[in-house]
């Protein structure tokens, strides 16, 4: 049985090429057919695009992106491959989808979870700082915070208000529940992520609510504080204290964030989060991996790629960093030149501190180690967009409702290539919102066929063989301050339990 992408057989060996990152197959499959990058697996599931982000092949992204796929197709859970490439930490897919001009905003449909989430919860920095990116202006950070412009010109402040509120509704954004990045971080005890979140203006204070089908063990109305007394990191509540988070705040049972602490055994963090504490607490920098620069390279390679192309061969520039490559950008400030790809790759990856050299958030230049704010753009050469695709992917309600298409008919480009998919008219779209998955009752599973943790110090074990621990085991486990802890949080913990069942199955066929 095939689809009207073409035969399931070759559709079904991409898939295996994506999960594989069989580069030569994927290759071949693609030339025959362009159709098969916005193949999907039986009932939707998961496409291969999904299948090469969630198993780190970023040439196979790439391919598929410059075939047609559809960089914000959703899966049968409404998770988009940006979010599959943030849970696992594969931060140069995250970045070539950014090229792509991807959708940062897009939310799942079980849980409400972004990007952004799927990053905090699993602890990739790296995915955070670039999901980020297109929020955080190639600016001096006190604008950030300011909400000043402060660009050589003498701009109005209305633009440096906007991009600040931007950046706090992207950042904020709750999932179900009221669940922040920030609330998922402390709890899982990702310092590096907690750090870079609250230098972005995160909320220290958010609280979570009662309503939605989220199953909060520790109750609503908490605050990060109340999530980072529950996973028990130190530095975490030390810098959520240090930013302005209240040790009286209580939630909707009535407990502190000390209670938290003593009912999940985190003893040593009672000192910390005593109401009437005078325990010191450390002076904390700015982040790592805060990156200003990010924006104005992301940027340049957008609208003119990652393939400079010099109009003059008589004298060629060629990078100090790869020596392979004509320059292309030069950081503002020093004047330095390097190509668009190593400028990009050094604001993705830079962890260095610069605040020596130069303000806060800016990089290293890695020639002369000037703090580099911004890049701009050489002289010479010609803009090149990268090339958009709409999804062929229909709603339920456009096909049982379809329109009267006794209008005049619809103009058609004369030359369209084969890997070109034309725009969908507003003749032809759906009259009838379209609702992916409507509400319906869906029964309770148990987290991962086992029960969860309970309030009990006694009873918290930990589950090692689970999926979603060994996903999230791999990264920063060395920063959790004190006595060393199993996990007692699991990734459905907080979220809705209705979601379990649903992403199980795009889980497990990509784990296949």
């Amino acid at each position: 049985m095939g689809n009207s992408f073409g035969c399931s057989a070759s559709g079904e060996r991409l898939v295996s090429a994506a999960r594989d990152g069989d580069l030569v197959e994927a290759q071949m499959l693609l030339n025959c057919n362009p159709c098969l990058a916005k193949y999907s697996t039986f009932g939707g599931l998961n496409s291969p695009l999904h299948f090469a982000a969630a198993k780190g092949h970023n040439e196979i992204v790439a391919l598929l992106l410059e075939n047609g796929a559809d960089v914000n197709s959703r899966n049968y859970c409404g998770q988009t491959a940006l979010m599959q490439a943030c849970r696992y930490g594969h931060w140069e897919i995250v970045q070539t989808l950014l090229l792509f001009r991807c959708n940062v905003m897009r939310a799942d449909y079980l849980s409400g979870r972004t990007a952004l989430h799927f990053a905090a919860v699993h602890g990739h920095v790296r995915c955070i700082r670039l999901v980020v990116a297109d929020f955080v202006p190639s600016a001096l950070y006190q604008a950030i915070h300011a909400g000043t412009d402060v660009d050589r010109g003498g701009g109005s402040n209305a633009k440096g208000k906007h991009e600040q509120s931007a950046l706090s509704k992207f950042i904020n954004k709750t999932a179900d529940g009221g669940i922040t990045a920030l609330h998922m971080a402390a709890l899982n005890g990702y310092f590096d992520c907690v750090q870079l979140l609250l230098d972005l203006n995160a909320n220290v204070n958010a609280v979570t609510y009662h309503y939605g089908t989220s199953m909060d063990l520790i109750g609503a109305g908490s605050t990060p504080l109340h999530y980072g007394a529950c996973g028990g990191n130190l530095k975490c509540c030390q810098i959520l204290v240090a930013r302005g988070a209240s040790r009286l705040a209580l939630n909707c049972n009535g407990w502190l964030p000390l209670d938290i602490a003593r009912m999940w055994g985190r003893h040593w963090l009672e000192q910390l989060l005593a109401p009437s504490s005078d325990a010191s607490i450390p002076t904390f920098s700015h982040s790592n991996y805060l990156s200003l620069p990010l924006m104005s390279v992301l940027n340049i390679a957008r609208e003119y790629g990652l393939q400079s192309s010099p109009t003059s061969s008589d004298e060629i520039d060629f990078c100090a960093v790869c020596l392979e490559r004509p320059c292309s950008v030069a950081a503002e400030g020093c004047g330095h030149e390097l190509c668009v790809r190593c400028a990009l790759y050094l604001c993705s990856t830079n962890n260095v501190s610069s605040e020596m050299l130069g303000p806060p958030g800016s990089i290293p230049c890695p020639l002369c180690r000037h703090g580099v704010v911004s890049f701009v753009k050489l002289p010479g050469s010609q803009a090149k967009e990268n090339k958009l695709h709409v999804s062929l992917g229909l709603c339920t309600p456009c096909i049982l409702h379809p329109r009267d298409l006794d209008q005049p008919s619809l103009s058609h480009t004369p030359e369209i290539g084969r890997n070109r998919v034309a725009s969908v008219p507003s003749e032809i779209r759906c009259p009838v919102t379209c609702s992916p998955f409507p509400s319906m009752a869906i029964p309770l599973c148990t987290c991962n066929d086992g029960p969860c943790p309970s309030f009990e110090p006694g009873e918290v074990e930990t589950q090692d063989g689970s999926p979603h621990h060994s996903q999230a085991s791999t990264v920063d486990q060395d920063k959790i301050e004190g006595p060393r802890l199993d996990k007692t949080t699991c990734s459905s913990m907080f979220w809705g339990r209705r979601s379990c069942s649903r992403e199980h199955q795009c889980n497990s066929e990509i784990n296949a």
